[in-house]
């Protein structure tokens, strides 16, 4: 039985494959690359690196891709789900290995995670936890070992059982807070987050996927459409209303001053979220079907 099995999702992304399945490999953790209907050469850069590859015929999105590769690493004890532009650092997976042993009563463990600038990525606050009293989203980074509300989805480390029980990613959502949404779980559960400090992983943001025509207006959609549908998931207030609202006015703006890349931002989040208020799925946007 392995101890460790990472999950990566890719998509488009044979230009940082290599540095992160080679950074695992390096680790001793063995990868299964989940190539979600890429264009280029994910699936082949992956099958070089020795990673065992799971073809999908169409583009799932992160959590269903996600969940089909925790559901394929068999006698897996944890897995370790990661973003494809994520690099470990030498020793970063037994490092959450021994944090796992450290936290017993932890459900999920997340190395630090270093931003291209040299930061280190943590969350001060999320949508998903009104009781946190952080409104100006002030920034004070863990100097060790810490426990926290929620932590980011480029890499988390997490029992293989508990993921699978709690449903793993809810595959209701495409794309965008389906980490907070099982951080959220998790502690509901009555399990700890852990920041586990000694393990730390460099990620490249934004670099997961090659650029494409139409991204940022696609990712804008399901960013306004994603947030929509966790806050009433969560009883929360649906901000729907107000991102539609203040989109459609910048997105008219932008379009007298034929600002395209702030066009396609702000008309991106107006649809997101006018088509949240009209009750469509995500999944019907992007042609998933029920499985």
């Amino acid at each position: 039985m392995a101890s460790l099995v990472a999950v990566v999702v890719a998509h488009d992304s044979a230009a940082v494959l290599p540095d992160c399945l080679a950074a695992l490999a390096r680790e001793h953790v063995p990868a299964i690359v989940v190539d979600n209907a890429s264009r280029d050469a994910s699936a082949a850069v992956a099958e070089a690196a020795g990673a065992r590859v799971l073809r999908l015929s169409r583009n799932q999105g992160y959590g269903r891709a996600n969940n089909a590769g925790v559901r394929a690493a068999a006698g897996a004890g944890h897995v370790l789900i990661l973003n494809p532009d994520v690099t470990l650092r030498p020793g970063a997976a037994d490092a959450l290995l021994a944090a796992a042993v450290r936290y017993p009563e932890a459900g999920l463990y997340a190395p630090r995670i270093v931003e291209p600038d040299g930061r280190f990525f943590f969350q001060a606050r999320s949508l998903l936890a009104p009781y946190l009293t952080n409104p100006g989203g002030r920034l004070v980074p863990p100097e060790g070992d810490a426990c926290a509300p929620f932590l980011s989805g480029a890499c988390l480390m997490v029992r293989r059982d508990l993921f699978l029980g709690l449903g793993g990613f809810d595959e209701e959502i495409f794309l965008f807070y389906e980490d907070d949404d099982l951080c959220r779980r998790i502690a509901d559960a009555g399990l700890a987050l852990v920041h586990v400090h000694g393990a730390e992983a460099l990620h490249g943001r934004g670099a997961s996927s090659t650029p494409q025509p139409g991204r940022i207006r696609r990712a804008r959609w399901h960013l306004a459409w994603s947030r929509s549908y966790v806050a009433r998931k969560y009883g929360l207030p649906d901000p729907a209303l107000a991102t539609f609202a203040t989109n459609a006015g910048k997105a008219a703006l932008a379009l007298l001053g034929l600002r395209r890349d702030r066009i396609e931002r702000y008309a991106g989040s107006a649809a997101g979220a006018l088509a949240a208020l009209r009750g469509k799925r995500a999944l019907e946007r992007e042609g998933v079907g029920e499985e």
